[in-house]
């Protein structure tokens, strides 16, 4: 089994099934790592760091050895104690509180997208949810709370990409990614610098424990780094697959419609379902039985998060989208101490733009089929084409 053939990336179910069914853990010969598919390998497998570490690197590359193709980050290349200072200043400008100034923000600009796509449907008859509310409204409101200048932002999407391909094997899915990456690098090594950032935002708060010693000026600009590569791609599919899912189900959308209030419920069963970030990497520190299978120091282990989330010892009809299931204990946003810091400004973007859409539009209906993404590491669709009529 290869996770990361073609022909398994465009239809990764039926081997996710397979290995998760096969056996606690499965060795993929043909890069040369073990795979764990069940949901409660996977999560305690999340919870010991000091045996599944992360320092060398959560993708198929082993960084240690020179094989990243950029520096290190200090939240998911590495482990306590070198983790434990810059989590903890993620954990305090990502807290509730610290973002709670963004709802107003967020649910304006949610109307606004949701509007302009209720318009272009009108008006063309069909629009891909995919580009007009996935993905401009993450594009917009992320890089805003950021204080990222608006000149330049259409290099972040080439720059996540990059980023997820190149934590795959080398094909011609991370040939491509390193081809239309063109200057993006360039303008996320600039973007990440304090000069870049404006006052009053997320970069800018960063830099302000920089200044107070709680990390280092270099540790800072990394952190930066990380909203422009990690927190816009993941957000985007997971708001596709919701979407997708609700225009499919009318009972559900009738639901979403009749109750905005289960927008968190649907972007969480879109998460479980369709896991954006479907598998990530740990590095086994001593030699580990699982199974009947043995683990030795220094092999990687691909934790198989798409698997886990449809694992029916977890859940009944995993396969079933279902926002009154109450999708909590999904692993798509981690565990432990490396579970995903972003993951309250992820969720703050689905309330205001799926509780928007349930709010302003009375019915969404599919105008064809939709398009999965093709992607070493990534999940989800590339195009949705709905129709949209207003309430």
């Amino acid at each position: 089994m290869d996770p990361f053939a073609l022909d398994v990336l465009a239809d990764p179910v039926p081997t996710d099934t397979a290995v998760r069914e096969a056996a606690p853990l499965v060795w993929l010969p043909a890069h040369r790592v073990w795979a764990a598919g069940r949901h409660a390998d996977v999560a305690a497998i999340f919870r010991d760091w000091s045996t599944w570490s992360s320092a060398a690197g959560t993708g198929l590359a082993d960084i240690r050895r020179g094989e990243g193709w950029r520096p290190p980050s200090v939240l998911l290349d590495a482990d306590p104690p070198a983790h434990t200072a810059a989590r903890r200043v993620m954990n305090k400008v990502l807290a509730p509180r610290a973002l709670a100034g963004l709802a107003g923000r967020f649910a304006a600009v949610a109307e606004r997208v949701v509007d302009d796509a209720v318009a272009a449907s009108r008006s063309d008859g069909a629009v891909d949810a995919a580009t007009v509310l996935a993905e401009r409204f993450p594009m917009t409101v992320l890089p805003d709370a950021v204080g990222m200048a608006p000149e330049g932002r259409e290099h972040l999407l080439p720059y996540a990409a990059l980023n997820f391909e190149s934590m795959g094997p080398h094909n011609q899915l991370r040939a491509e990614a390193e081809r239309r990456a063109g200057g993006a690098r360039e303008y996320v090594a600039w973007q990440m610098r304090r000069e870049a950032l404006t006052e009053g935002g997320i970069g800018a708060a960063v830099y302000a424990y920089a200044d107070a010693g709680d990390i280092s000026a270099d540790d800072a600009a990394l952190l930066v780094r990380s909203f422009l590569s990690a927190g816009i791609d993941t957000t985007i599919l997971a708001l596709a697959s919701a979407i997708h899912e609700l225009a499919r189900r009318p009972a559900q959308w009738d639901a979403l419609h009749a109750d905005p209030g289960l927008a968190r419920a649907a972007f969480e069963e879109g998460l479980r379902l369709h896991t954006p970030s479907p598998v990530i990497g740990r590095t086994a520190t001593r030699e580990v039985t699982l199974g009947d299978d043995v683990v030795r120091p220094d092999e990687k282990l691909l934790l198989m998060l798409g698997a886990a989330n449809r694992d029916p010892r977890r859940c009944e009809a995993p396969d079933d989208y279902d926002l009154h299931r109450g999708a909590t204990g999904h692993t798509a946003f981690g565990g432990g101490v490396h579970n995903c810091v972003g993951q309250v400004i992820a969720r703050m973007e689905a309330e205001a733009l799926l509780g928007a859409l349930a709010s302003r539009v009375a019915r969404i209906a599919p105008a064809g089929e939709s398009r999965p993404r093709l992607s070493n590491w990534l999940r989800g669709f590339a195009t949705v084409p709905v129709r949209l009529v207003a309430a």
